[in-house]
């Protein structure tokens, strides 16, 4: 694939419509790949917890069809769908398959087991492809159950929504063209670097790489474009996502020794419902013994990460 094939491919993936839910609901366009979204964000001031990671203890899976005493599981279940916030540009975790006019990957599969878990049926979802920086709004505003979004659980996070137990643990990184000569963060001196806005990748970049000239995108979509057309140098963003922009650029490859930060990824929900989180935390539990979060991996992640790893523990005791 040449340059401007890549290029064309990204602007075809993101342009046309999607068939976004697993049954018959409206489909839910993708939002352009721009890379303009005005000014940087400034990094919020670190926040110390006892562990991000931290979750509530699971509750018990019910037979189907199951009636729920909560509020927001019982909304679930009267509607006959879960609604959940995703990616619609983010290779392997969630994005649209051409071929199928579906968005699928590692976090698709996800929503289909949280769905399979309150309705017993995991074609019972719908998505909205949302922005990173819209995730808390989405569920603040109640546009979303849940959102399944290559998050990243941390402590300042925990005062705007509630998180599921670690269903994946990722490592930000960076991604530069081949010889570009970036072999780690103190490279990225005077380099233009791309991130999206709302992301803690953003927030990493500007703490632990102030000499790097931050440039911002509404997606890592927009930041491909920008990388492809030469306008920034690099782009940051967790290792596993990175890997699959590495998969669409053959001039691209991801810097190994440039790790900023642990990235552990979390279910996420409004702050009011912990009884849906707990029916999360037992779904995932049941992955993780099963063998279903073994077989996720193996699909989409093994060709591109090498042979999967054990599933991130599970720490309770929120």
């Amino acid at each position: 694939m040449t340059r401007t094939t890549g290029v064309m491919a990204v602007l075809l993936a993101v342009t046309l419509g999607l068939t976004a839910c697993g049954g018959a609901y409206d489909a839910t366009p993708v939002p352009e790949a721009s890379p303009e979204v005005g000014s940087v964000q400034t990094a919020p001031p670190t926040k110390s917890c006892d562990n991000a990671t931290a979750s509530y203890d699971p509750g018990k899976l019910k037979p189907q069809p199951a009636k729920f005493d909560d509020k927001r599981l019982s909304t679930i279940a009267s509607r006959g769908r879960v609604i959940a916030g995703v990616s619609g540009d983010t290779f392997l975790f969630g994005s649209r398959n051409p071929a199928t006019g579906r968005i699928e990957g590692f976090d698709i599969d996800l929503v289909k087991a949280v769905a399979k878990a309150i309705l017993g049926d995991e074609n019972a979802y719908e998505l909205k492809v949302i922005s990173a920086a819209d995730r808390v709004t989405a569920l603040d505003e109640r546009r979303v159950d849940i959102v399944v979004r290559n998050m990243t659980m941390t402590c300042e996070r925990w005062d705007q929504v509630l998180f599921s137990s670690e269903y994946y643990h990722a490592q930000q990184s960076v991604l530069a063209h081949t010889g570009s000569g970036i072999k780690g963060v103190k490279d990225l001196a005077d380099r233009r670097v791309c991130a999206p806005n709302g992301t803690s990748s953003m927030d990493n970049l500007i703490r632990e790489a102030p000499g790097a000239i931050p440039v911002p995108a509404r997606n890592h979509t927009g930041c491909l474009v920008l990388f492809q057309s030469g306008k920034v140098d690099a782009i940051t963003g967790d290792d596993a996502v990175l890997a699959g922009i590495a998969a669409q650029d053959p001039y691209a490859e991801v810097v190994a020794d440039a790790t900023f930060s642990d990235e552990p990824y979390g279910i996420a929900t409004n702050r009011e419902d912990v009884e849906l989180v707990k029916i999360i935390n037992a779904r995932l539990a049941q992955m993780r013994s099963n063998g279903e979060w073994t077989a996720m991996y193996n699909r989409w992640l093994a060709d591109t990460l090498g042979k999967a790893p054990n599933p991130p523990k599970a720490v309770y005791g929120r």
